[in-house]
């Protein structure tokens, strides 16, 4: 029983940091961690942005005096308290938006195309233009002649047998669902293109074009959108 008790004595003491001087510098032996002054809650995980606006404005939580509304991207926005005493910050809620996916730069089925078009991207000139001429391919032909990397040529259905040649409309502005849904999709500038695949027949694809400018404004008008709302509250800063 004594050999049980001094050995637990002896693990015990194994595990005590013990400081050492070396050339007038402090050092230990072991890792030591601090031990915060804060405890902290974990996140609460969110998609939209309505969602943030009703804990805010419901009282849910007793929040700080001040508190920061961060937009991380044009999908996360984080709710986070200013610095406590241990020089960190709280993050209460996250928000992540569900946006649909879509590759961008990769050919597609001409026809999963289309519907890609109609269900993800909002209605607009363009993308009614580019419906119409992806719906009217001639399914067994395209015609790149005169390709010069920024137009092309494709032969289309103008009527039950006849067909023509038609230029594929080139740069075109659209407006896919890529940020919350309460706040306006940005427009920006993409590249269509089409080919013609062996044994897949007419392949489309769009690439983008705007450097991705879309992202600066999307988180503007998160902003925009998180300011109007949170107007009559004090308290809160919204930064991007």
């Amino acid at each position: 029983m004594d050999m049980t008790r001094e050995a637990l004595q002896y693990v015990v003491g194994l595990n005590e940091a013990k400081l050492l001087k070396i050339n007038g510098d402090t050092y230990t032996d072991k890792q030591v961690y601090r031990v915060d002054n804060e405890l902290r809650a974990a996140s609460i995980e969110m998609s939209t942005l309505t969602s943030l606006l009703d804990y805010i404005k419901g009282g849910v939580d007793i929040l700080e005096t001040k508190m920061l509304i961060q937009i991380i991207s044009p999908t996360e926005v984080k709710l986070i308290s200013c610095l406590d005493l241990d020089r960190k910050r709280e993050c209460l809620v996250t928000v992540n938006a569900m946006v649909p996916d879509f590759e961008y730069g990769r050919y597609m089925g001409h026809e999963n195309f289309i519907i890609a078009l109609q269900s993800k991207f909002i209605p607009q000139n363009d993308r009614e233009l580019l419906l119409k001429f992806a719906g009217t391919v001639k399914d067994e032909s395209i015609a790149q002649y005169g390709d010069d990397g920024i137009t092309q040529k494709a032969t289309i259905k103008t009527g039950i047998t006849s067909v023509g040649d038609a230029v594929v409309p080139n740069p075109v502005n659209l407006r896919p669902y890529r940020t919350f849904i309460e706040v306006e999709q940005p427009e920006s500038a993409f590249v269509f293109r089409m080919r013609q695949n062996d044994g897949r027949g007419v392949e489309c694809a769009i690439f983008e074009a705007d450097g991705g400018a879309w992202k600066n404004q999307a988180m503007t008008n998160i902003k925009a959108y998180l300011q109007s709302e949170l107007s009559e509250i004090s308290g809160f800063t919204v930064i991007a």
